[in-house]
């Protein structure tokens, strides 16, 4: 065996449980933002072809943006309250990884319409419970301030280099 690889799975059975939440959510990030960020690069061109008008799609980009990020407030308070954390993100995930593939089943544009903004309003549900958890996370791993740096790092290359440079 590699002496490096055998290093890499030392590392990996030493570090501690909240490093591992933190990679973890970083690569589940990592998959669902392949998803729907893929999907976000051609919703208008295909609200077009759907028969969308100009306006419509943008009404539609602006009522999907409006809806999540509004929805944060309660999904964030919701899961405070309750402390349901893993219950609130899982469900946004499914929410907002569900209705992607159910793009290419969209017969018309208002039933587009409707699936872009659902994935929008599923990000909104997942991101502050997810945030939280990694907060608690930080606040218990030795990588203190550097956790949102490793759960980006592993989402996207370019922050890697930005996060862990001197």
């Amino acid at each position: 065996m590699l002496p490096s690889l055998t290093r890499a799975r030392q590392a990996a059975r030493n570090a501690s449980p909240a490093l591992k939440f933190v990679v973890m959510v970083g690569i589940m990030s990592f998959f669902a933002d392949f998803t729907y960020e893929g999907s976000r690069s051609i919703t208008g061109p295909y609200l077009g072809m759907l028969g969308a008008g100009a306006f419509a799609i943008s009404v539609i980009s602006g009522a999907g943006e409006f809806l999540g990020y509004n929805i944060r407030t309660f999904s964030g308070r919701g899961a405070d309250r309750t402390g349901r954390y893993w219950p609130i993100t899982i469900g946004g995930y499914i929410l907002q990884m569900s209705v992607v593939p159910l793009l290419a089943l969209a017969g018309n544009w208002q039933v587009a319409a409707l699936l872009i903004i659902a994935e929008r309003i599923g990000k909104g549900i997942r991101n502050p419970p997810r945030d939280a958890m990694l907060s608690h996370a930080a606040r218990t791993s030795a990588t203190g301030g550097r956790s949102a740096c490793t759960r980006r790092s592993t989402s996207s290359v370019p922050c890697s280099a930005r996060c862990w440079s001197p």
